[in-house]
């Protein structure tokens, strides 16, 4: 399967206290959607879009919006 990247990178926060995590691939951003503790429907949305997305039958553009939807919602968005 593919890497499936997307531009620019979602940042969100790590569990390390100053540094956070630029996601710019669709297989990324699918393992720290599994590490958020918080799951409210904006990450069911993105969590079950990854595999269409990595598949291929979605563009990466729309996944990187599910996907920054769902950090915000979990409050794991930071700036750019």
């Amino acid at each position: 399967m593919p890497l499936r990247w997307f531009n620019p990178p979602v940042y969100v926060k790590t569990d390390r206290p100053g540094f956070r995590l630029g996601i710019s691939r669709i297989d990324t951003a699918a393992e720290e959607l599994l590490k958020w503790s918080n799951r409210g429907p904006k990450w069911r949305l993105a969590a079950e879009a990854c595999l269409t997305a990595m598949d291929g039958k979605m563009p990466t553009d729309d996944f990187r919006v599910l996907f920054e939807d769902a950090a915000e919602e979990e409050e794991m968005l930071l700036p750019d």
